[in-house]
């Protein structure tokens, strides 16, 4: 039977090994740095910043969406899709589609102006699933980040 639900303190030992399997899917394993007790502190402690749903078949979790909110100067409260997974014998079985539709229902109820994600330009499946809901996906900006060892390096110069 399947069940889509909120997720709680217990599934984090499960949701980061989901995290992980998308690693090894993105040909990123070594980048997970994560920790269980990270993600339950991060999720679950005084100031919670994220957010997720669980789907699960027979008591056993086999999908995930993680979101967290962001604010642009431009459009105010927006949710962020950090990710959606699907553990892979699961695919294909519109798990990914129940994810994301109650991702964008928590958009609405959270009085958000809009939901935003990134997607991999190589994942064509993934593409092809946004594009369905007809998605806009910008090529136009690039990403950026900073790893926490080289902004401290960056800063004691």
């Amino acid at each position: 039977m399947r069940v889509l639900r909120q997720g709680e303190r217990e599934d984090i030992p499960r949701v980061l090994e989901l995290v992980k399997e998308l690693a090894i899917y993105e040909k990123a394993s070594n980048e997970v740095i994560n920790t269980v007790e990270r993600m339950t502190m991060d999720g679950f402690g005084q100031n919670p910043i994220f957010g997720f749903f669980v789907a699960e078949e027979s008591n056993y979790i086999v999908g995930l969406s993680l979101y967290y909110y962001r604010y642009s100067t431009w459009k105010g409260k927006r949710m962020y899709l950090e990710d959606i997974i699907v553990t892979e014998q699961y695919r294909g079985r519109g798990i990914g589609k129940l994810l994301f539709e109650r991702t964008m229902l928590k958009t609405i109820e959270d009085d958000c102006s809009g939901m935003v994600w990134q997607v991999l330009d190589w994942n064509e499946p993934s593409i092809n699933f946004y594009k369905s809901y007809k998605a806009k996906l910008d090529g136009e900006w690039i990403n950026g980040s900073l790893e926490l060892g080289e902004i401290k390096t960056l800063l004691r110069k």
